[in-house]
């Protein structure tokens, strides 16, 4: 087979005459101008491959700078679609990057996770609407007056309106929220059972959250075909971690602080009130209150009726140990399971830090991840909470 030849790089000197020049006439100067830069996304992808590398065969040497410029705005074709071609995600990959933002937000907030995902969807095109590309706002949040952070603006009921730009999607989910918990029209919401997902579309349709009619049954429609439902129990599964992930679609570009994965463990909850009037807590099964300002284990135990002892044993300190206001101080022996399979260590914390979070004691936690006493855990690491470490 004769090897093929490209005049622009391997064309011997006497063969140059083999270009005729009638041939020349297949790249016309006037057609050169058809692509300009800022007409480059009008190229489909399946018409890239016109430009074939056995076509610069025809071209005169003296063209070949016209060559290379058509060659390169073909590129610029290629690289404009690839970027904006990150973005564009199927509802399967939407829902597996912001699922444990949505179960986060469930828990601290109480919106159901199922809601929040299927308007994320909805509101974003799957993080493909250009309020998502360029602001990472996924629910079309409006500045409104106390916004006094960076402004996107775009035509939507009316023009030039102000949008809300956030440096990672997060962000836009955390406000979305708040816009929820925090505007009066919305109080009825909260009435409806949390697993009611049909109620709170209609709800969110009814208190004027969106102008099409059919919002309500849209959102049925993707969290049913989706089974988003079933985010909504995991997020009253107590036993189930959520791991928030690095954001791919974030604006930020920072490479300075490495990212290290978050546990959201279930907040401690109040179930009575001690005679001396300390609000008693449980976390784990455990009942513990919280220090107060200049507080230590003598008078705590005084306020509850135990020893000081049994608290400095129960929380493994010694009762002559001041106590830092805000600390947990449990009133029972810790356990030797946690609520959750695993935990991710955070920077600084100590074993005896993630005991006390967990509600599990020391020596649990050596002996199920088979490390010593005297272990520093490295921030970012996975612990295991239930089961002994493989």
């Amino acid at each position: 087979m004769e090897k093929e030849t490209y005049i622009f790089k391997t064309v011997r000197p006497q063969d140059r005459k083999t270009v005729r020049p009638q041939d020349c006439e297949t790249v016309r100067p006037q057609d050169r101008k058809t692509i300009r830069p800022q007409d480059c996304e009008t190229v489909r992808p399946q018409d890239r491959k016109t430009v074939r590398p056995q076509d610069c065969e025809t071209v005169r040497p003296q063209d070949r700078k016209t060559v290379r410029c058509f060659l390169l705005a073909c590129s610029l074709v290629f690289l404009f679609s690839t970027a904006y071609g990150q973005y564009k995600m199927n509802r399967e990959e939407y829902i597996a990057l912001y699922k444990d933002v949505a179960i986060s937000k469930m828990r601290e907030y109480k919106i159901p996770a199922s809601i929040t995902l299927a308007q994320g969807i909805l509101e974003s095109g799957c993080g493909g609407s250009v309020l998502a590309v360029e602001a990472n706002n996924h629910f079309g949040i409006k500045c409104h007056k106390e916004w006094t952070g960076k402004r996107f603006y775009y035509d939507d009921d009316e023009k030039d309106e102000c949008f809300r730009v956030y440096d990672h999607a997060e962000g836009s989910y955390h406000d979305h929220s708040l816009f929820l918990t925090t505007r009066d029209r919305y109080n009825q919401l909260f009435t409806l059972k949390i697993t009611d997902y049909e109620a709170w579309a209609h709800g969110l349709k009814s208190a004027g959250y969106a102008t099409n009619p059919q919002y309500a049954h849209l959102l049925i429609k993707i969290i049913e075909e989706q089974q988003l439902y079933l985010y909504d129990k995991m997020a009253l599964d107590k036993t189930y971690a959520v791991v928030l992930q690095p954001d791919n679609t974030s604006t930020s570009t920072s490479t300075a602080t490495p990212y290290i994965p978050k546990t959201i463990l279930p907040e401690p909850r109040k179930i009575k009130t001690a005679p001396d009037g300390r609000a008693v807590y449980e976390n784990n099964g455990i009942q513990l209150v919280y220090a107060g300002k200049n507080d230590n284990y003598r008078r705590i135990a005084k306020d509850i009726g135990t020893s000081a002892s049994k608290l400095s044993k129960f929380n493994e300190k010694s009762k002559k140990q001041p106590l830092k206001a805000g600390e947990m101080v449990y009133l029972e022996k810790k356990k030797k399971k946690g609520v959750v399979t695993h935990y991710f260590v955070q920077p600084e914390e100590t074993l005896l830090d993630i005991a006390q979070k967990t509600g599990m004691t020391t020596k649990a936690l050596i002996s199920k991840n088979r490390i010593t006493a005297t272990t520093v855990p490295e921030a970012g690491s996975m612990l295991w909470l239930e089961k002994k470490k493989p």
